[in-house]
């Protein structure tokens, strides 16, 4: 099963583009712009359908033609945009679509259909289970509401390779009966939402920080999450502290948030990392792009470091720069000491962080004797290999390197040479990534 992230945000995204609180210009800071939370699994099956969603599978490099079942978990605004109905009925797509839901929610679609439109409409409630395509679908109940108790379900979606997943949005924190109906489940991934942060006078419909870590615990605690299930939050919004803080609290609770776009690939036996996940970092010396870049990492378990710079016998300076970078990192982390950085990106199973790229090409123009006259050709060839392992990494991969060619020009011609390539290897990373950031000043400005 492969699953797409539409969005992440909740019914007003991340940041709100009203608001001016610290969460949402930190949000702004670090082009961190979540959309309406959605969900697309292996391009035939939706989960909620807002106005947002559609434009964003687009965005995302997919479209919805092969769409075939929609599930939709209630009526509220974010979750639901009937209008998709009718821009999809402009199309001649040869097949019925079914729209699953509740009552209220699938009634709210209907007057956007028209009598001979392919469109097939599944009323549901709380202990439903049916089989909709190749999909075996368990309907359960939510602490949720748009106008009565019951208007709202919560799914749980075994594919047909038999990875199973639970997506739990929207929701608050739920009673101890329902966990009865998901004992044992042992889902591979579950979606939860989080969207109130600290602030818990605000509704019981949805989740908390503190709520949401207990909820993953009753889930443990029940065997529908194990150790191999990949937690991710969801439906987050402004009313949660930054998202650096975020990252770090749901750490704790084995959890991580989820992103914009990130493609997650469940199995029978777990999670694997999807693609979508490539991102690189730029910018000037001693600008933060380093510390950016853990950050964007601090919320997985497990991280490989990977350190192209190597030591330098006799450089003090050198050696205090590598033991502040290693000493703020968590120590869950390992780090891999390397210029090989292709082989790494190839055989990873665990997200890794890259630093840099600069020290990488220095090591290869090293190797390659090119300072010395060597065949400058050779380095292109490393290059090649690199991004092709880039372009494949099967994890969350994060890339730190310099930002060149902003001062002035080098007087020598070796720093020529090296500014120059490093300028284009930037430029073709850049090309094949899913984020670009430039770091200036220790503020993160998006590029991608």
């Amino acid at each position: 099963m492969e699953l797409l992230l539409l969005g992440t945000g909740a019914a007003d995204g991340w940041p709100n583009p009203f608001c001016t609180c610290a969460s949402c210009d930190d949000a702004v800071r670090r082009g961190e712009i979540r959309g309406q939370t959605a969900a697309l699994i292996d391009d035939v099956l939706m989960l909620d359908c807002g106005p947002e969603a559609p434009r964003a599978a687009l965005r995302h490099g997919r479209n919805l033609a092969r769409v075939r079942h929609i599930l939709l978990t209630h009526a509220h605004a974010d979750h639901l945009g009937p209008q998709a109905l009718l821009f999809r009925s402009w199309v001649a797509a040869g097949f019925t679509v079914d729209v699953v839901g509740p009552a209220a929610a699938v009634d709210a679609c209907r007057d956007w259909v028209g009598p001979d439109d392919p469109v097939r409409f599944v009323p549901v409630a709380a202990g439903d289970v049916l089989t909709v395509g190749d999909y075996r679908v368990g309907v359960l109940g939510a602490r949720h509401k748009v106008f009565e108790d019951g208007d709202a379900v919560l799914y749980d979606v075994t594919g047909p390779d038999g990875a199973r997943i639970l997506w739990a949005c929207d929701t608050g924190p739920l009673p101890d009966a329902w966990f009865d109906d998901v004992a044992d489940a042992a889902f591979d991934a579950v979606f939860l939402e989080e969207t109130f942060g600290d602030r818990s006078d605000l509704s019981a419909g949805h989740h908390t920080l503190a709520a949401f870590a207990d909820t993953v615990a009753a889930l443990r605690a029940c065997g529908a999450v194990v150790d191999a299930t990949d937690v991710v939050a969801v439906h987050l919004g402004h009313h949660n502290p930054p998202i650096a803080q975020v990252r770090r609290r749901l750490s704790g609770c084995g959890a991580r948030v989820g992103n914009d776009g990130e493609v997650v690939r469940v199995g029978a036996s777990g999670c694997e990392y999807g693609t979508g996940q490539r991102t690189l970092i730029l910018g000037g010396v001693r600008s933060g792009k380093s510390r950016y870049a853990e950050e964007l990492l601090d919320a997985y378990p497990a991280v490989t470091y990977v350190a192209t710079g190597g030591t330098r016998e006799g450089d003090a300076e050198w050696a205090e720069r590598v033991a502040l970078h290693r000493d703020r990192r968590p120590e869950s982390w390992s780090t891999v000491e390397t210029s090989d950085v292709a082989q790494v990106l190839r055989s990873a199973t665990e997200p890794l962080l890259v630093d840099c790229l600069g020290t990488w090409l220095t090591a290869r123009l090293d190797l390659h004797e090119v300072w010395t006259g060597g065949d400058l050709a050779a380095v292109e060839q490393d290059v090649e290999e690199l991004l092709t392992a880039w372009a494949n990494c099967a994890v969350p991969v994060v890339a730190v390197s310099n930002e060149v060619g902003s001062g002035v020009v080098p007087a020598s011609a070796s720093g020529r040479l090296f500014r120059d390539q490093l300028g284009r290897l930037n430029t073709r990373v850049a090309e094949i990534s899913d984020s670009v950031s430039l770091v200036v000043a220790g503020i993160p400005v998006r590029l991608r």
